[in-house]
């Protein structure tokens, strides 16, 4: 076995950042995306162009029924919030938009197939800066995570040991923008928005629109979705 990483892929700008990284770090790419029942499953098609682009040895998409649970704009026919100004994004709690437990759902199927695998890393290009105070967002959850999957697997009772990287935590939009574009990353193969029109062109007024925004501003770089 080389150097394989398992990671998550939702089509957007931090996780196409992140697999730009694997790439340029090494490791064997394992793409890992959800069919959740999202109502802006178009993600999906930039998910697959993305983990293609970047030569994944395999890009798994599993369905989950999670609006069968419910409780979020993302899957229930509830309103997304719009026009709000990225300051109260960042600081207005957290918003309808949060998909409960999403990220601990998807990191446990991770982490599942990365035990299959024999992959000892698991990416995840979550950030804590610019987003929109999903708590699952957190370094404390993803320091959590990692203690738990080396309690609960066979690889982390063997003392081979399961690795969370997380390595945009700490970054603002802009800064990650910044790093996909030394890295040689086309945004325009991304997708973030959470309202898509039938025609799959972005809203520009949701908070994943805004925070997009906010971050091609911040670097300083023209979002090249807005000029196709």
């Amino acid at each position: 076995m080389g150097k394989e990483g398992v990671v998550l892929v939702s089509g957007g700008l931090d996780s196409t950042t992140i697999t730009a990284i694997m790439k340029h770090e090494g490791y064997d790419i394992y793409a890992l995306s959800f069919d959740y029942g999202q109502r802006h499953k178009i993600e999906l098609e930039a998910a697959r162009v993305i983990a293609n682009h970047f030569g994944a040895k395999r890009h798994l998409i599993l369905r989950l029924d999670l609006g069968a649970i419910g409780g979020s704009a993302l899957t229930e026919n509830i309103p997304i919030p719009q026009g709000r100004d990225p300051t109260e994004i960042n600081s207005s709690g957290i918003p309808i938009t949060y998909v409960p437990a999403r990220n601990t759902i998807f990191l446990a199927h991770a982490l599942a197939w990365a035990e299959v695998l024999d992959a000892t890393n698991i990416f995840i290009g979550i950030n804590a800066i610019d987003f929109s105070g999903y708590p699952d967002c957190r370094p404390e959850f993803i320091e959590s995570f990692q203690t738990m999957a080396n309690l609960a697997t066979k690889a982390g009772v063997e003392g081979k040991g399961i690795t969370i990287h997380a390595p945009l935590i700490h970054m603002t939009k802009g800064e990650i923008i910044k790093k996909g574009i030394s890295l040689g990353v086309d945004y325009a193969m991304t997708h973030s928005c959470y309202n898509p029109g039938k025609d799959g062109l972005p809203c520009g007024e949701c908070d994943s629109c805004l925070l997009r925004k906010k971050g091609f501003e911040d670097a300083g770089i023209p979002d090249p979705l807005l000029n196709q």
